[in-house]
């Protein structure tokens, strides 16, 4: 395995390390054409691969908020080539790690201490790597330990690597950027508070405590006496990540399983504690055999404004669906339409908006969905395509959507797609929640 001893903290460090991997790029296409002269029906595919390795190499060297946009892309296998995809899922838990001196020097920095003067036992070569983080093996008496030891500078290089992203992000939405800023100051928040491992700590322990009672699902013990915020200490999880899990050909029991324990996670979390686990990509979870599920990672939490909640989860319900005048009140409010659109504009929002809503609202119109039906995700990915290029929406310039959506429905997606890789089908349905906005809405009317 490749260690890495120094990170690019500095604008003008991580610019040029930008600036290096366009210029690979470009030479990239220019062998891939020059190649195509001779062989005009040549694919795209080596092009893709190694565009892939270029760019992942690049981000993975930086950490921190550029390796994570790829863990992100990586959750989106209609987005990209699958080249892109395969390689940014390393990103999840497989990026190179740091060297032996600098995790060394950061314990030190944290505790004035070496790591073997804080556990009897600390394994210097980390067991998994992600953006903003590694993880070591450690023990102290009994207690085999799980230390998650931040890399150097990511913290300090996230402003800098979103404005080198804003210009890119510019064009290819088409937004304004007063329009683009509500949703890179989310970006930017979430991005800060997972480099505050102090309140990571926090949020761990409460979300664990509050969802110990939900069946098939593990959570750790965390020590605040052994993290700092700069190092996170837990108890050791056993299980395999998603890939992992499934080369082991478990049985459809167990996926559905699996699947059911996830899907129960996430809805206790959205309806019950307002609060949610928004960052559902497949290194976030450790599965066991008999389909338990060890959820770790609780650094990206969305809190979920009371009003956003009830009027996101209306869109859904076909008792508002039914109310057009009332359909278009929630729209409003939480930015799919703006007073100011005329009528044609307006109804070309509207028909896109309200497809793509009931289109991932159908979970939860069944007390039993199948997550594994590929043809449900490529319409869920056709539609979107469908609405990114409509002339109208595209042409717009506007950002639609309140900046709380941006994490909710990326947490959506991502369960689906967890959920589509298992191939599990598990008991939906609204419950209780659906009643309970319903009667909000009621007294809203009154």
């Amino acid at each position: 395995m490749k260690y890495q001893d120094k990170i690019a903290t500095s604008r003008m460090d991580r610019t040029l390390k930008f600036i290096g991997t366009g210029a690979k790029i470009g030479g990239n296409y220019i062998k891939h054409y020059a190649k195509k002269t001779v062989n005009p029906s040549l694919d795209k595919e080596e092009l893709h691969r190694d565009n892939a390795e270029d760019i992942y190499s690049t981000l993975s060297s930086l950490k921190g908020s550029a390796l994570k946009v790829a863990q992100m892309l990586s959750m989106d296998r209609a987005v990209l080539p699958k080249a892109y995809s395969d390689k940014f899922t390393m990103a999840q838990y497989q990026a190179p790690p740091l060297s032996a001196p600098l995790v060394v020097q950061t314990f030190v920095k944290s505790f004035g201490k070496k790591p073997n003067d804080v556990f009897d036992e600390f394994a210097l070569n980390a067991k998994n790597a992600a953006s903003i983080g590694q993880v070591h093996e450690a023990k102290l008496g009994d207690k085999r330990l799980a230390v998650k030891v931040q890399y150097p500078g990511v913290a300090d290089s996230i402003q800098s690597d979103l404005r080198m992203v804003k210009p890119i992000a510019l064009r290819m939405f088409n937004l304004s950027e007063k329009d683009l800023q509500k949703y890179i100051l989310e970006v930017e928040g979430k991005l800060l508070e997972e480099t505050d491992y102090e309140l990571e700590l926090k949020r761990s322990s409460e979300i664990s405590e509050a969802c110990a009672h939900i069946d098939g699902l593990v959570f750790a013990k965390y020590y605040k006496e052994l993290s700092s915020n700069k190092i996170l200490t837990m108890d050791w999880l056993e299980g395999k990540h998603l890939d992992e899990f499934l080369a082991d050909a478990p049985t459809s029991e167990v996926k559905n399983l699996a699947g059911q324990h996830l899907w129960d996670f996430y809805n206790f979390q959205m309806h019950e504690l307002k609060a949610v686990h928004a960052d559902p990509h497949p290194g976030n979870f450790l599965l066991q055999a008999d389909g338990k599920v060890g959820v770790i990672d609780f650094g990206c939490v969305k809190e979920i404004p009371k009003d956003f909640y009830f009027d996101y989860f209306a869109l859904i319900l076909p008792s508002i669906q039914a109310e057009p005048a009332l359909l278009e009140q929630v729209m409003e409010r939480i930015e799919m339409l703006f007073p100011s659109d005329d009528t044609a504009t307006r109804a070309v929002f509207k028909e896109a908006f309200g497809k793509m809503t009931r289109l991932l609202a159908l979970p939860f119109a069944t007390p039993e969905f199948n997550f594994g039906n590929d043809d449900y995700m490529k319409e869920i990915y056709a539609l979107g395509e469908e609405i990114s290029t409509n002339p109208v929406i595209r042409g717009a310039g506007d950002g639609r959507g309140s900046r709380h959506m941006l994490y909710i429905n990326r947490t959506y997606f991502g369960l689906y797609s967890l959920l589509n890789q298992l191939d599990a089908t598990v008991q939906t349905g609204t419950g209780t929640w659906a009643a309970d906005i319903e009667a909000h809405f009621i007294a809203e009317k009154v």
